[in-house]
Parts: C-alpha cells; structure tokens; sequence
C-alpha cells in the first residue's frame, strides 16, 4: 500500500510517501525558519508558514517519488497531538486532496508517528522490524512519553512529564545561555566543549515513571544569573550539566521500565532522541537492544505519518483518529 502523509503539528512542514509503512519513496521537510528571531514558535505565524508551503512541498513528494496523485492508495495527515491551527492546514489538505482523488482519508496521532519511525528504512534493503512488547520513550518538545507497546497500536501508559517536556527544557536553557532556536541541537553542540561535571544540577525525584524538568529549569537559572554576576558565562559547561542531568533523568526511568517489564526492545522516538548523548546513556543502562530512527526521522516528518497511517489500516488496535484534537494522547 502506497501512502501519502502529511505533517504539520508544529513548525515542520512535511509530506512523503510510504510503501507498507516501511519502505520511504520520498519524504521532503521543509523547516520554518521564521520564528528564529522570535526564540520559540508563534503558533499563528506557524499556521500561515504551513499553507504557504505545501502546495509544493506535496508536488515535490509526488515527484521525488516518481508518482501521480492518483496512483497511490490514501492520504493520511497528522489530526493531534500539536498546534490546533498547524494541526487545521495539513489536515483539511489531506482530505482535499483525499476527496478531490476519491482516495481514503487517514487521521494519524503524532506520538505514534514517532513510534513508528522506528519502521522506516529507506533503499532497497529493508531493516528488521522492532521487536515487541517494547518500552517506548518518547521525548520532543511538547512531549516526553513512557509507554508500553504491547503490540500494534496497543499502548499502555508508564509515565509521562507533570510539567514541562524535555525539548522545551532544552529551548528554554539554550535561549538563557544565548544559543538560539531550537535549543536541542545547539546545547548538543556547544556541550561537546564542555565539562559535564562542572555543575551539579537536581534531579527531580518523583515516584513511578512520571518525569518534571521545571525545577531543572529553575536551578539552571539561578545558576546562570549567579554565573554572570561572577563575569563571564561558561556556556559549554553549564550546557554539558544541564544536558547530563536531563540525559540521566530520562535513561534512568527507560531502563528501569525495561528491566520491571517483560519486553524485548527499547525504542527511542521524538526530537531529542536525535541527542547522542541520550542515545548513549541509554543503551549503557539497558540490557536490551535499542531502537532509535536515524535523527532526521526522530524530528518530525511525513515518513514516520505514512508509517503510522498503514498500521492503523492495518492494526486498529486504539481508536483512529478522526478530528483534530491539540491534546491528543498516545496511550
């Protein structure tokens, strides 16, 4: 089955097309860069970036991948969990371009899209699938998601954050040391210069699987306005402490559900699972094999949409989703 899939949750506009939820024929990205000067994401200019862009990023897709509208089999397109207006544009696209097509519409949830990256290969030899049950980490700007995956779309929730999600811990540290937007890449950067030992930041010590980085945040804050007022700013150290203890919080809980339930792989999804650092950490705790997306499929993307889009066809599993909904949850 051959899908094409869009996505625009938040400030990424993405279409590609996907074979059996595996195979990328294409898949074409394009990043906003207007709300760099802004240092976070303005969720109206978000929305108009989107309608700008995918007339022809689909007709890109469409080309890349050497096929008509016509001659693949659905459209599918993000409806939650995102920015309700970004959320709007892609997916009364996609059912323009379904209806228009006489093609089927499907609603896909982001998160599982981020799961289902973990699928994708591209070129002619196919990787092995995941497998499963699998404990899932799911970690972007808007989300850091522990879950079980018991089988296909059947997710059973572990723990999530009571506050803040991790990418948005990273984008508000990077904007406190000066690094831009977004935060993620750039205090990955900056932190290779610098001495993770430097600063002792606190834990969050909190019961179950949930996470909360706002207190993270806040220690980080006081520790660099102390810093400034001392003189110059040690960027790299405080971006390598700060990326250490959010890394540690992250890989301790993953590998604690992985060792108390009975699965077979770990699988990474989101934005700040492109982080190395956290890659590494994990798998030195776990006594499991990871899975994590290349990190140009962990940020957002059409592929990991078309991925997902088969297997709700395929495995209804959870409910499919049908409206748009801005808080829509994984499990």
């Amino acid at each position: 089955m051959r899908i094409l899939a869009i996505e625009t949750s938040c400030d990424e506009t993405a279409v590609a097309v996907v074979d059996d939820g595996r195979h990328i024929v294409s898949n074409i990205v394009a990043s906003q860069l207007a709300h760099q000067d802004t240092g976070g994401i303005v969720p109206e200019v978000a929305a108009r970036e989107h309608l700008r862009a995918l007339d022809g990023i689909t007709q890109q897709a469409l080309n890349e991948a050497g096929v008509e509208l016509r001659a693949v089999d659905a459209v599918a397109a993000t409806v939650g969990p995102g920015l309700v207006g970004c959320l709007l544009v892609g997916a009364n696209y996609g059912r323009g371009l379904a209806l228009a097509a006489g093609l089927p519409f499907i609603g896909v949830n982001h998160l599982e899209g981020h799961v289902y990256a973990n699928w994708l290969y591209e070129g002619d030899a196919p990787t092995p699938e995941p497998e499963i049950p699998a404990v899932v980490l799911i970690v972007s700007g808007a989300h850091s998601d522990l879950v079980m995956m018991e089988g296909h779309r059947r997710f059973r929730p572990l723990g999530r954050t009571i506050d803040d999600a991790a990418g948005e811990a990273f984008d508000k540290v990077a904007r406190l040391l000066g690094l831009g937007f977004p935060g993620g890449p750039a205090i990955e950067r900056v932190a290779r210069d610098g001495d993770p030992a430097a600063f002792p930041l606190p834990r969050a010590a909190l019961s179950g699987y949930d996470f909360s980085f706002s207190g993270l945040k806040t220690a980080v804050l006081r520790l660099v306005r102390a810093l400034e007022a001392k003189g110059a700013l040690p960027v790299a150290d405080v971006a390598a402490s700060f990326q250490k203890a959010i890394t540690e919080i992250l890989a301790e809980k993953t590998a604690r559900a992985a060792a108390e339930h009975a699965v077979e792989t770990v699988l990474l999804g989101g934005g700040v699972a492109a982080n190395l650092a956290l890659r590494t950490e994990i798998q030195k705790r776990i006594g499991h094999p990871l899975r994590v997306p290349p990190p140009r499929l962990c940020t957002d993307n059409g592929a990991m949409i078309g991925a997902a889009a088969f297997f709700v066809l395929r495995d209804h599993g959870t409910d499919v989703p049908v409206t748009v909904r801005s808080d829509m949850k994984l499990a």
